[in-house]
């Protein structure tokens, strides 16, 4: 007879077989994927309920803000699974991650699952025997705060969306969202952007000598030094100048001449120059702490060029694997069995001398103690070194599994130690007329040397870019020096300089401001990233993130009429109120009233939503750019109007389109009039089809410039003197133009076809240019090509397939039947001739000689055993095994993905299952999930 079951829920597939192997008999374990319910659509609320306040959020704000949860109709089986596994089961084991949505899965899966045996809440932060065991034998009951927290960030998100993107619909243009951290994020990006566009560079000039202590041999013990000082005054750097380019101090602005001629002076035999200061101090550097998740993103953009998205990725491999601990977190601790851990492999790889005396504890500004979970390290009581895994783990989860473990045995190691010497020199005087006269320069010159490696034996932190500023000391040495010592000058150098903009966001940066700044949880901070992108508000160029116009005129609408909903603090502030849920120091449903109904200091949000008044899409979607120009936001992208020269206000302006890869700082008012003067290319007839007596025209579309065949265009004469339509007719013509209504009953006209069903004219053919044309200069004969294509370059001679030569969507290829094969450019397109195309048929379709595209293949997929390719798509790029597709994510380039990236990729999908297609309204309407219930129950205790 078999023995009692217990029923384990987890997550993600990927724990299943982990956990199942440490728990053992007795134990079935299964994953949910995720979370099984949500908010429904409110356009999928049963009929009856498509009322009020429930009928437009799915949360009856007038009801305590109750929400109505359905479980999505990809999840029904999963749901039916667990349903059928749990009715032969005697104990229930919730084994959701440990976090405010690992929390809310547990409650919803219990609120579904309505087990009717004992529940316990089992939590781990690593998937390591030791530890599944020791949450086995220490279970608890669901924390409703937690549940709590998470709804209330949920229900806080549908409020925010579904009351601030139609505005941005109906003012700004369809597809688009808001949200109180993307939005955030959103303004961060555009204004480092307006920073850009409103900063000036300035111009200045440094002196850079080449001194040695010994005249005889100059280039023994030869070393740098910085001109810092003329008769006293300190010399402008960089850092001296604000964003409009002026002086921001007291400093002394040297210029080309005056250094050039500094420059000569000063590299005169007899010029003095001595040493006239020397001062040591010891130099300290303690290591970077563990990582937390914000800290890991963009640790991971520095050194590896990971996207923050890429990055959660590849860690939730490695943690549901078992090699790591929980990848989201807040608090950069590590438990006592962690610091042990670090602190016994950093004495055998680098020595006991590497250890400090006492272990390193690391605190962080986590908001929420019950969320302060570990810091991410390597699991296990024992860690594995790389070298150990090099054999099981291979690309992007080697590299990030590598960064993991140096970060964290580094945190546990001794300080770097060493001194920096720091000299002043003194050179003259010398006489130069372009600074007034006699002059005396005084320069600068430090090293730091490394005495005691310490942690820097294992690792050191990446630094993001920083503006006309130097950053930690570099490890360099001086020669022995002395005060009063004279020195040999073996060459000055004078070098301009310009003042940079602050640089723009990357991913690494964005994702430390939006965690300095308190704004969203670092674990949503890859799915915002990704937001921003795919909503084109952002659009990613090399790593810097570059806005769209059309985030400039989200932000300033939100700004103007939202000012809270953007502001930093507030929104920081939201945040900390979710804590204070999370921590139960606040009323899930109090605080949803303060913010949607207002309260004291604060209107919220509905009244703002009924006070908006009426918004000048116009003004929201236009920018000056001179007194003449302005630019204009529009339905299909932006572009420049131009008022009429003449200053005619009636007269329409003109219209010229923007350079798609035109960024805004970019658009000064120079470029602006620079477009605008452009000569401006009209539509030109090329000449006559000879076959057919139409015209060719020349046109520049939206899309680009391309060429059409047109009916040349009637003489008025000629339409006037055409003979005029028989009465009949016309009076026929009266006739079926009548209503049903108003038509005569007793002479009924025969029934007239459908306007849709009209013979229509023929649609015009077109072809877009290639890329090495010109629009103003394209020929007739060229034209008549491009219509012509496809192009068919000759018949098959084994099968008698013809095959053709023509453009797509991803450039220009050789089509036969339904195999294809890409060509290099597109002028091959008219001079590739049948032997050159078997040629390129006979070779293989994803091999050598794809290399230089996007496209890449793989050996075989572990699990279905077929060869992994990377395809375009109609959707984009995408991996299959000819079994099982996966779209590569956004955020993601082709060039990312490698086997690895790939195989999980597939897995992941397959964990999915396959799509189902959407349930019908009106089945919906008939079958509606159960409401949530009104009151939370606690889980059972053991």
């Amino acid at each position: 007879m078999p023995g009692p079951r217990k029923l384990v829920i987890v997550e993600s597939p990927t724990k299943v077989k982990s956990i199942a192997q440490y728990l053992g008999d007795g134990f079935d374990v299964m994953a949910s994927v995720g979370h099984i319910r949500d908010l429904v659509e409110p356009k999928n609320l049963p009929a009856e309920l498509k009322k009020g306040s429930l009928g437009k959020f799915s949360v009856d704000v007038e009801n305590k803000f109750e929400p109505y949860y359905v479980v999505s109709d990809a999840k029904k089986k999963t749901v039916a699974d667990l349903k059928k596994a749990l009715a032969g089961a005697d104990e229930l084991y919730l084994a959701t991650d440990e976090d405010r949505e690992g929390e809310a899965i547990a409650w919803h899966l219990l609120q579904v699952l309505k087990p009717k045996v004992p529940v316990h809440r089992m939590v781990f932060h690593e998937i390591t025997r030791e530890a599944i065991e020791q949450a086995r034998d220490n279970t608890r009951q669901i924390d409703d705060a937690l549940v709590d927290a998470q709804e209330t960030r949920r229900i806080l998100d549908r409020l925010y969306g579904y009351e601030v993107s139609p505005v941005l619909w109906r003012k700004v243009g369809p597809g688009l969202s808001a949200g109180r951290v993307q939005s955030a994020a959103t303004r961060l990006v555009v204004d480092r952007e307006r920073e850009r566009l409103a900063f000036t560079s300035a111009n200045y000039w440094d002196l850079t000598a080449r001194l040695a202590p010994d005249k005889a041999a100059p280039e023994v013990d030869a070393f740098d030094a910085r001109l810092v000082r003329l008769n006293g005054e300190r010399v402008a750097s960089g850092r001296d100048y604000d964003e409009s380019g002026s002086l921001k101090g007291k400093a002394v602005a040297l210029g080309e001449a005056a250094a050039t001629a500094l420059s000569a002076a000063l590299e005169a035999p007899d010029v003095a120059i001595r040493v006239t200061g020397v001062e040591s101090k010891p130099y300290t550097r303690r290591p970077a702490a563990p990582f937390t998740t914000s800290t890991l993103q963009q640790e991971a953009s520095r050194k590896l060029r990971f996207s923050a998205r890429q990055t959660m990725s590849v860690a939730q491999s490695l943690y549901e694997n078992g090699y790591i601990t929980y990848m989201r977190t807040d608090s950069p601790s590590l438990s006592q069995q962690a610091i042990t851990a670090a602190r016994n492999q950093a004495t055998k790889l680098y020595g006991a001398e590497t250890i400090p005396d006492k272990p390193r504890l690391y605190s962080g500004k986590s908001k929420n103690a019950q969320e302060a979970h570990e810091a991410i390290r390597p699991a296990g009581e024992v860690f594995k070194t790389p070298a150990e895994l090099s054999s099981v783990l291979r690309g992007n989860d080697f590299r990030l599994y590598e960064l993991i473990w140096k970060r964290t045995v580094a945190s546990q190691m001794a300080d770097a130690k060493g001194s920096t010497a720091s000299v002043t020199i003194a050179a003259g005087p010398v006489t130069v007329e372009e600074l007034g006269g006699e002059t005396t320069a005084e320069f600068s010159a430090s090293g730091t040397v490394i005495t005691f490696r310490g942690f820097m034996l294992a690792y050191e932190e990446g630094r993001d870019e920083e503006r006309n500023a130097s950053g930690e000391p570099a490890e360099a040495k001086l020669p022995p020096l002395k005060e009063g010592q004279q020195l040999a000058a073996i060459d000055v150098d004078a070098a301009g300089h310009d003042t940079t903009p602050p640089p723009r966001y990357t991913e690494a940066s964005l994702v430390k401001a939006l965690d300095e700044l308190g704004i969203g949880r670092p674990s949503t901070y890859a799915s915002i990233i990704s937001t921003i992108i795919d909503r084109g508000y952002v659009t990613p160029r090399g790593q810097a993130l570059v806005p769209s116009w059309t985030a400039f005129s989200v932000v300033r609408l939100l700004e103007d009429f939202f000012a809270d909903l953007v502001d930093y603090d507030f929104t920081a502030a939201l945040e900390a109120d979710l804590d204070k849920i999370a921590d139960g120091e606040e009323d899930r449903v109090d605080w949803l009233n303060g913010f949607y109904f207002g309260s004291e200091g604060h209107p919220g949000l509905r009244t703002v939503i009924d006070n908006l008044g009426e918004i000048d899409a116009r003004a929201i979607n236009s920018v000056a750019i001179t007194d003449d120009i302005t630019l204009r936001i529009g339905k299909y992208g932006p572009y420049l109007e131009v008022l009429d020269p003449s200053g005619d206000l009636d007269a329409p302006p003109r219209r010229v389109n923007l350079p798609q890869d035109l960024a805004p700082d970019e658009l000064t008012a120079e470029k602006a009039r620079e477009l605008v003067d452009a000569p401006v290319v009209t539509d030109r007839v090329v000449g006559i089809n000879p076959a057919n007596g139409k015209e060719i025209v020349a046109k520049d579309g939206r899309f680009g410039p391309y060429v059409t065949e047109l009916d040349p265009v009637v003489p008025e004469e000629s339409a006037a003197a055409a003979p005029a339509a028989p009465a009949a007719a016309a009076a026929a013509t009266t006739t079926d133009a009548a209503t049903p209504d108003t038509a005569a009953p007793a002479k009924k006209a025969p029934a007239k076809k459908p306007a849709a069903k009209k013979a229509a004219a023929a649609k015009p053919r077109t072809a877009s240019l290639f890329k090495s044309m010109d629009l103003a200069t394209i020929d007739l004969d060229t034209a008549l090509r491009l219509l012509d294509l496809p192009r068919v370059v000759g018949d098959d001679p084994e099968s008698g397939e013809p095959i053709t030569a023509q453009g797509g969507k991803f450039g220009p290829y050789l089509k036969k039947g339904t195999d294809t094969r890409s060509l290099e450019n597109e002028d091959l397109i008219f001079e590739i001739d049948l032997p050159g195309a078997l040629e390129l048929f006979a070779q293989p379709k994803y091999g050598a000689r794809r290399a230089s595209s996007a496209l890449k293949e793989f050996e075989a997929d572990p699990e279905s055993g077929k060869p992994i390719r990377v395809k375009d798509g109609r959707f984009g790029p995408y991996v299959t095994d000819g079994v099982t597709n996966a779209t590569i994510p956004r955020g993601e380039t082709v060039e990312e993905v490698d086997f690895e990236r790939a195989v999980q990729l597939l897995a992941d999908k397959r964990a999915k299952g396959p799509a189902k297609p959407k349930a019908k309204t009106a089945t919906a309407a008939k079958k509606p999930a159960a409401r949530k219930a009104p009151a939370r129950k606690a889980a059972p205790k053991k």
